[in-house]
């Protein structure tokens, strides 16, 4: 998984990260093949997309394979995962990667349009607090084109359900255990092997300086994204796919 030749194989690198991210999310592709029937539905087969906490690039490959004629910008401040997703779209001119810091106020002025049909994320905003999302939030609905579309994936609790909220988290990570027993690598191990690469341990040290071991966000639940959302200036939001622990949130500028 580390080389191929003299060239890292950054694209067995991106599809493991796939693997080791449908451990945690088991219908994960399914999330991917609604938002992209959204994309198409409201904004057409040709959008500019802004790649948000873009990672490895696992939306934007994704994206165009769907559709060619799409373009992405991806962002995002974590080294390891860029070096990923730069190796893997090398060359492609539809796709640029941009490193930027999501809590920095300014980090809209380093994108290189000033608008998009379309921004999407997924499993990435729960690392914020629900003040600095809610500050984001605010941003996009003005990177958003009139008529465009935020899309955000994630992980979402419902705070009034915490019965149903115990069983489903039993129930995944029961599902989980049984996963790992027969070889899945978790977020921890696939950390481990990046870390021991000679060509990402560089960067996934530098990554782990940024953020630390784990994620401390709130994981407001969807219906907080949807009113935020309003209150940022978009003109609809409601969820439009879900999963017993993750929503699929969109808003309409």
């Amino acid at each position: 998984m580390t080389e191929t030749g003299t060239s890292t194989d950054w694209r067995s690198w991106q599809e493991s990260w796939d693997r080791q991210q449908e451990w945690y999310m088991p219908d994960r592709e399914e999330r991917f093949r609604v938002m992209l029937d959204m994309v198409e539905a409201v904004v057409g087969p040709a959008p500019r997309v802004l790649d948000l906490a873009c990672g490895t690039g696992s939306i934007t490959d994704r994206l165009l394979r769907r559709f060619p004629d799409a373009t992405s910008t991806g962002v995002d401040l974590d080294p390891a995962l860029l070096a990923i997703a730069r190796g893997t779209f090398e060359g492609d001119d539809r796709v640029t990667f941009v490193t930027a810091d999501l809590k920095d106020p300014e980090w809209t002025a380093r994108l290189p349009h000033t608008s998009y049909d379309a921004v999407l994320t997924a499993t990435a905003l729960h690392w914020l607090h629900s003040e600095p999302l809610a500050a984001l939030y605010g941003q996009l609905g003005g990177l958003v084109r009139d008529g465009g579309v935020f899309m955000n994936a994630d992980r979402t609790i419902d705070p009034d359900t915490p019965r149903i909220n115990a069983a489903e988290r039993a129930h995944r990570h029961a599902g989980m255990d049984r996963a790992k027993a027969a070889g899945a690598l978790d977020w921890a191990d696939w950390w481990a092997l990046a870390a021991a690469d000679p060509v990402l341990a560089g960067p996934t040290a530098e990554r782990f300086a940024i953020y630390g071991e784990h994620a401390d966000g709130d994981m407001p639940s969807a219906a907080w994204h949807a009113r935020t959302l309003l209150d940022s200036g978009f003109g609809e939001a409601r969820t439009v796919w879900a999963s017993p622990s993750d929503s699929l949130v969109l808003a309409v500028k």
